[in-house]
């Protein structure tokens, strides 16, 4: 994801894994031997050397201070639980492209982030605007999560370390069945569940719904059934517009005690498109009053 609006503000953020708030698993330190030993468990091959692996996490405080920042700037606070799990999460582990076989991690901390691609057609976002998505969906402890688009791994890993429970479904079969075995080197399988499949006709065995929804791919229109399964107070973030072109918004969705859907247009952003069903199947005919999109906000 690339957001159109950006500023860095310098705050404080640790370097070092951190203990969850909430009842995970205790992640244990983080060292290169660490990263190796979870990076083969993981069925995946390690290129980067000790002395890149050193290097890299010099960088490492430089990116949670940027991501401290961009939140501190876009809602006026940072949450402290994003920030957090951001610090807990480490984001060099999916630094790793599927189809050479071989991790980058060297660049996980790049100053000017921006997307790297992962192989079999997937992307992974860049931390600028995984922060900003992280928050706009406002997890708490209690929330359940849903995200379309599993790809690398790391945003469903960041949103598991806020919330009671996270699934991801990922379309592209090599890429999930590779990447659902990264999770368990980490103990973040305790609440995290993926499976392979059609992110347009989201988790409907979950039947009391998600607290919060992440699409992580541009969406031409929102899949109802994402709709029907968002529970009241709940939040969608979506991006939506035409694929492989600039002219793509975040929305955020959000439904009423009533069950009623509002929605909000929210900043510019890139993404590779949705798949599937929604290049398939025709939009809604009309969507409700309250959930057609409102003009962008200025800012």
């Amino acid at each position: 994801m690339i957001l159109t609006r950006r500023r860095a503000l310098m705050t404080a953020a640790g370097a070092t894994l951190a203990a969850p708030a909430i009842v995970h698993a205790q992640p244990a330190p983080w060292t290169y031997a660490a990263f190796v030993a979870a990076m083969k468990a993981g069925g995946r091959n390690v290129k980067i050397s000790a002395e890149e692996w050193a290097a890299m996490q010099r960088r490492r405080p430089a990116a949670l201070n940027t991501i401290a920042s961009v939140l501190h700037h876009h809602f006026g606070a940072a949450d402290p639980e994003v920030v957090r799990a951001f610090r807990e999460v480490p984001r060099e582990y999916y630094h790793y492209n599927y189809a050479t076989q071989a991790d980058f991690a060297t660049v996980a901390y790049e100053g000017e982030s921006k997307p790297w691609p992962i192989g079999l057609g997937s992307a992974l976002s860049d931390y600028r605007g995984q922060a900003y998505m992280t928050q706009l969906c406002r997890p708490t402890a209690n929330s359940v999560a849903l995200e379309i688009g599993t790809g690398s791994g790391y945003q469903i890993s960041i949103l598991s370390r806020i919330v009671k429970k996270a699934y991801s479904i990922e379309i592209i079969e090599p890429l999930g069945k590779a990447v659902a075995r990264i999770f368990e080197p980490l103990g973040f399988n305790n609440n995290l569940e993926t499976r392979i499949g059609d992110g347009f006709f989201g988790w409907p065995e979950e039947k009391d719904g998600f607290d919060l929804i992440m699409v992580t791919c541009v969406a031409q229109y929102v899949p109802p059934p994402l709709l029907k399964q968002l529970k009241p107070g709940g939040r969608l973030v979506i991006p939506i517009g035409q694929p492989f072109k600039r002219e793509q918004f975040l929305y955020v969705f959000s439904k009423d005690a009533d069950g009623k859907v509002h929605s909000k247009k929210d900043l510019g952003v890139y993404f590779i498109p949705m798949t599937g069903a929604m290049q398939k199947e025709p939009p809604p005919p009309a969507e409700p009053a309250a959930a057609k999109p409102a003009d962008a906000p200025k800012k």
